[in-house]
């Protein structure tokens, strides 16, 4: 299969070359529910093939790096950025350097990143500290490129996600809800959809209520949350966030951890396991159902990693769930719970 720059070449710009791709996109858009006259689809990021939206921006930040003589990629990262520059990095068989903050990258992204061969700095502070630090950086070393989401291939890359729902559905969805960190990806789509529909649809930017510098209207500067991948406050695409959102008037909004946890049990229980920033774009949703903010038509929210992605609620999840019994016990055990699932099912 084909990946995001061989579909939409003429729209990517890219100058003519080699690819380095992992046949990243093509992602699928469940039919979730209806709600009245809404139709709601989910755009499942998580599928790709590091399991975040980041590979669509990285393969075309790392094939024009490379293009341009990079010996070298660089970024900053929660964990998904890092996971995917090192994997797109180890294909075009050139290092990927990593800075995170100090205790706030969970070990599974950690390990991935590592695992393709990613070499790690990590520094005191929080993101927003590691992002100004490499920024800084790179200017003095011609060959080191920056794959961040500042570097505005990555936007590019990403746009493809909203050429894909437009394919889909035949047109522009009515509204677009997804999660917001560093404020890119909503940057993306939003540039996405007027160059490819020239229709922006209304677009919601959901943030965690301890990381929320766009609801709140200033910077935060020790953001917290569990949804470690939206855990910044002080998006470096701001700008771009807040024009698309005010020209599609749409909204940010905030959900609280206790909102985000319940939405991801409530997407896991219908099939969907998303790390905790994925399920803020869902929690968003619900706040927008519950405020009578949803009109009819297509609502496409973008669910951005898979939950295997991030450790901090399955084990809570596994210890509320397990029951410890013998052997002997086991007919008896099966009996009770096949009785619990019938009086669920009526």
């Amino acid at each position: 299969m084909s990946g995001v720059i061989e579909r939409y070449h003429s729209w990517i710009g890219l100058p003519e070359g080699r690819a380095i791709s992992l046949s990243e996109g093509s992602t699928p858009l469940v039919h979730w529910d209806s709600w009245g006259h809404s139709n709601i689809f989910l755009k499942l990021e998580g599928l790709n093939p590091t399991g975040s939206f980041k590979d669509r921006g990285m393969t075309v930040a790392v094939t024009n790096a490379l293009a341009e003589g990079a010996k070298a990629v660089i970024c900053a990262s929660t964990g998904n950025t890092a996971a995917s520059a090192a994997a797109y990095a180890a294909r075009a068989r050139i290092p990927a350097l990593v800075v995170v903050p100090q205790g706030r990258v969970t070990k599974e992204k950690t390990l991935q990143a590592l695992a393709h061969g990613a070499r790690f700095l990590t520094i005191e502070g929080n993101f927003d500290d590691a992002l100004h630090a490499v920024r800084q950086s790179v200017q003095s070393i011609p060959w080191l490129a920056l794959v961040n989401s500042v570097n505005p291939w990555r936007i590019r890359g990403q746009e493809t996600g909203a050429y894909e729902v437009v394919d889909e559905l035949g047109r522009p969805p009515e509204a677009l809800v997804l999660p917001v960190g560093n404020a890119g990806n909503i940057s993306a789509y939003a540039q996405g959809f007027r160059r490819y529909s020239g229709i922006l649809p209304k677009m919601f930017g959901i943030q965690a209520a301890g990381a929320s510098p766009l609801v709140q209207g200033h910077d935060i500067p020790n953001p917290e949350t569990l949804a470690s991948a939206i855990r910044i406050g002080k998006p470096a695409s701001s700008a771009s966030a807040k024009e698309a959102v005010a020209q599609s008037q749409g909204a940010f909004l905030s959900v609280s951890d206790e909102d985000i946890l319940a939405a991801q049990k409530e997407l896991a229980h219908g099939g969907i396991f998303v790390e905790p920033a994925s399920a803020a774009a869902y929690a968003g949703l619900l706040r927008l159902r519950q405020d009578n903010r949803i009109a009819g038509g297509n609502i496409v929210v973008v669910l951005t990693g898979h939950g295997l992605k991030d450790g901090s609620t399955p084990n809570a999840w596994i210890d509320a769930s397990t029951r410890l019994i013998s052997a002997g016990e086991l007919g008896e055990a099966l009996h009770d719970m096949i009785g619990v699932a019938q009086h669920v099912a009526h």
